[in-house]
């Protein structure tokens, strides 16, 4: 079954202005998956490391983390991630340096069976500015 999933930029190294897409992927789609469909939705090059973690809030020391070195991040699927416990929110880190922080929450939209001819995962309404990952410098003009 397809969900829908709001991805909202929270903060990172050159972020300024808000964005935020709903992705459409199949619930039984690994975390792995959904850092892909993040990449593709924002356009940055993949080329650093990330995580995804629970906790309530993006700043929290708290939290349960769902990485490539527990392995979690290959075989938690969205559909045991949500819902989440009271009061806590699923974040995804990108590029420790930069700190790209975007929070991932279900939206009210109900499962639905995939449509057919539609590739998923898929970026389904976006709205703001989307970020540059490296800003233009001297160098690039």
């Amino acid at each position: 079954m397809i969900t829908t999933l709001k991805i909202t930029l929270i903060r990172g190294g050159y972020c300024e202005d808000e964005w935020t897409a709903n992705i459409e992927l199949d619930e039984s789609s690994a975390l792995i998956e959904l850092h892909d469909a993040i990449q593709r939705a924002v356009k940055f090059d993949n080329d650093h490391g990330f995580c995804f973690f629970v906790a309530r809030t993006d700043r929290s020391r708290h939290q349960e983390d769902f990485d490539d070195e527990n392995g979690l991040v290959f075989t938690k699927t969205i559909g045991e991630m949500f819902p989440l416990p009271s009061k806590q929110s699923l974040f995804y880190l990108f590029d420790w340096g930069d700190s790209w922080i975007f929070k991932v929450s279900a939206t009210r939209k109900r499962l639905k069976e995939p449509a057919t001819g539609v590739s998923y995962p898929r970026v389904d309404s976006e709205l703001g500015t989307r970020t540059v990952q490296y800003p233009p410098n001297d160098e690039d003009e």
